[in-house]
């Protein structure tokens, strides 16, 4: 048995055209045995709970970057429960899904965007600066799909500046936030906020509801740095390349642990890895 966290763009989803239609027969075959698929991604709830709808997923869902975990109220696989009290979290329901935040607030992410920006002394641009027209032209989205990415709750994406990475990485952290660069922008989110800890908190809370079942193994595939994180966390780390191969800052990762490479992009190398997964952890 195992856990599959999956990053969406680029990895479950083409690159530029955001397709998923060679990982649908895996897909279904994960949910016939069983095998949770959680989303873990920088996407929003909004868009998250579309494309769950559209793959026919029940599972829990991490959406920008690691800052909020949703999950369904009647879902007893998972004991999230416990870990509220053992994290000393909190969680709110919101539109018949429970909410556990690891985040800020997407209103004190702009306000540290903006405290950035003075600073720096360099004009930071998150989405909540752009047009509909830029965020088509920078993501290839269409207008409704753009709706639903600036429908954030946690986090903000801003466009990367000159200002050098290390410099706002030092500045952000001394405001209380954390900075993750993304294949298309980087995102502003707050300090506790983490794909991998959010995929170890979904992890416990599944294995709270399975004591003295053999030991769960987690599987994880992302695409760029901004899944860093999420591979560490995970038992089996796999890496979906791009045209041009692994993310450069992915290879040292590869080279030293061993993570293993998708055969092909987007969803067609996602369906591969798995596709061994499966043989591998379901046989």
């Amino acid at each position: 048995m195992f856990l599959c966290f999956t990053d969406l763009d680029g990895t479950l989803l083409n690159h530029d055209d955001y397709q998923y239609d060679d990982a649908v027969p895996t897909l279904k075959k994960l949910r016939s045995a069983g095998v949770p698929v959680i989303p873990t991604t920088s996407k929003t709830k909004a868009e998250v709970s579309d494309l769950r709808a559209a793959l026919g997923l029940g599972d829990p869902f991490i959406v920008e970057n690691g800052s909020g975990v949703f999950f369904e109220l009647n879902d007893t696989r998972f004991d999230f429960q416990q870990i509220v009290q053992l994290e000393k979290l909190s969680t709110t329901v919101v539109a018949n899904l429970d909410m556990l935040t690891l985040g800020v607030t997407y209103e004190e992410a702009r306000q540290g965007l903006q405290q950035l920006s003075e600073q720096t002394g360099e004009t930071l641009r998150g989405f909540g600066d752009l047009t509909v027209a830029e965020l088509e032209a920078a993501t290839g989205l269409s207008a409704e799909a753009i709706q639903q990415a600036c429908d954030r709750q946690f986090s903000e994406p801003f466009v990367r500046p000159e200002t050098s990475m290390q410099t706002l990485e030092a500045i952000a952290q001394e405001l209380g936030f954390k900075i993750l660069v993304g294949n298309r922008f980087c995102h502003l989110l707050g300090a506790g906020a983490a794909k991998g800890r959010a995929v170890q908190l979904v992890a416990k809370a599944w294995q709270l509801t399975h004591d003295g079942d053999e030991k769960i193994t987690t599987v994880g595939l992302g695409d760029s740095p901004n899944d860093l994180s999420l591979l560490e966390a995970v038992d089996v780390a796999i890496v979906v390349p791009g045209i041009k191969g692994a993310h450069p800052d992915l290879i040292p990762f590869i080279e030293k642990y061993g993570w293993q490479v998708a055969p092909d992009t987007g969803c067609r190398g996602w369906s591969g890895a798995v596709e061994a997964a499966i043989a591998q952890h379901l046989s």
